[in-house]
């Protein structure tokens, strides 16, 4: 990845993102699982990370946060490689707040908008409280 790249690990649920972002976010996951597991020398001071890094065992939450966009990908067809990852089923054990799950639904709106309208029709009209996150999180309100 180049300087000035954002890398996305997003809190909500993948469900509610498109191809683009399913494969963006399983990349960008298994390069996070790299930066944690000290195999390389970037990021490893992504803001991103912070969640993963504060866990009592970071390379469990980011197999666990990978194994859901995993199942993600298996529901829609897709073949991503499971040998990639130790498949960790860990549900709400790290906290996410309602207003970051707000706040990051709106920017994929904003991204499907441009790049994918099915996509945009299908989840444009879900209430805001009602996105659900990456199983691996919990919702607080604050």
């Amino acid at each position: 990845m180049s300087v000035g790249v954002k890398v996305r690990l997003w809190l909500i649920h993948p469900k509610y993102l498109d191809c683009k972002g399913l494969v963006a976010v399983w990349r960008e996951g298994l390069l996070a699982k790299k930066v944690l597991e000290g195999k390389t020398r970037g990021y490893k001071n992504h803001p991103q990370l912070k969640i993963f890094k504060e866990y009592e065992k970071p390379i469990d939450l980011i197999n666990a946060y990978l194994f859901q966009i995993y199942l993600e990908a298996e529901r829609r067809g897709y073949s991503f490689d499971l040998s990639k990852i130790e498949p960790l089923n860990l549900k709400g054990v790290v906290t996410a707040t309602r207003g970051q799950l707000e706040d990051e639904f709106r920017l994929l709106l904003k991204k499907l908008e441009r790049r994918d309208k099915k996509k945009f029709e299908e989840v444009k009209n879900l209430e805001l409280n009602s996105v659900e996150p990456n199983p691996i999180f919990r919702v607080v309100e604050k």
